[in-house]
């Protein structure tokens, strides 16, 4: 039997039933140092050299002019129902995702896995931001919290969402565009990408 399509008002009552009320907040982000300047605070203090060291790294020295700070390696849906791994590798060609869209099972719990490193710089307040959209409706919006994170340029750090669960029912099920950011306190657009989802009955129906 074919889905049932909904309808665009059925769209935007979704979309209204999901919109978060942004309350105004007065929170202001520190002065952004960087990592020498930090680095060279209390530089006669031993402990505390030795202190901001291990919370910090050593200093990269020779750290590559052209690598940019923030490098957001991959995407993974975690999910443990899946029959197969859902990663996506944000390192090569992002154009591609829209047309071959991830197939998650209505209902199922998943979380997001976002992989990144940060290579020189000491960055405050990193956010994924995620927009979903359905036949060009925005239907919802999720804003995470990652934190903020020191250099550590050979190896990388790793988020996860909260626990999320899929859609379901039959007006429900079908192909949604996801909008996703990945962004700092000082709005520095680090890696966007577009990619998609398709719900479905069954992994494969």
């Amino acid at each position: 039997m074919a889905e049932q399509e909904p309808t665009p008002e059925q769209l935007a009552a979704i979309a209204a039933a999901n919109e978060e009320k942004e309350g105004s907040v007065n929170y202001k982000p520190p002065a952004q140092k960087s990592l020498q300047e930090i680095q060279e605070l209390d530089k006669d203090d031993e402990s505390l050299r030795k202190y901001k060291e291990a919370l910090l790294g050593k200093a990269n020295a020779l750290a590559d002019p052209t690598v940019p700070n923030i490098q957001v390696t991959r995407m993974t849906l975690v999910c443990e129902t899946a029959p197969n791994p859902l990663v996506l590798d944000l390192q090569g060609d992002l154009d591609g995702f829209k047309k071959n869209p991830f197939v998650l099972k209505e209902g199922v719990e998943y979380r997001i896995k976002i992989n990144f490193k940060v290579n020189k710089e000491i960055v405050s307040g990193l956010k994924y931001i995620q927009q979903s959209f359905r036949k060009g409706v925005k239907v919802d919006k999720s804003d995470y919290m990652v934190g903020s994170y020191g250099p550590r340029p050979n190896e990388e750090y790793e988020f996860l969402t909260t626990m999320e669960e899929s859609p379901k029912g039959i007006m429900a099920r079908g192909t949604y565009v996801i909008k996703s950011k990945f962004t700092d306190d000082d709005k520095h657009d680090h890696l966007s990408w577009e990619w998609s989802l398709t719900i479905k009955k069954d992994w494969k129906d």
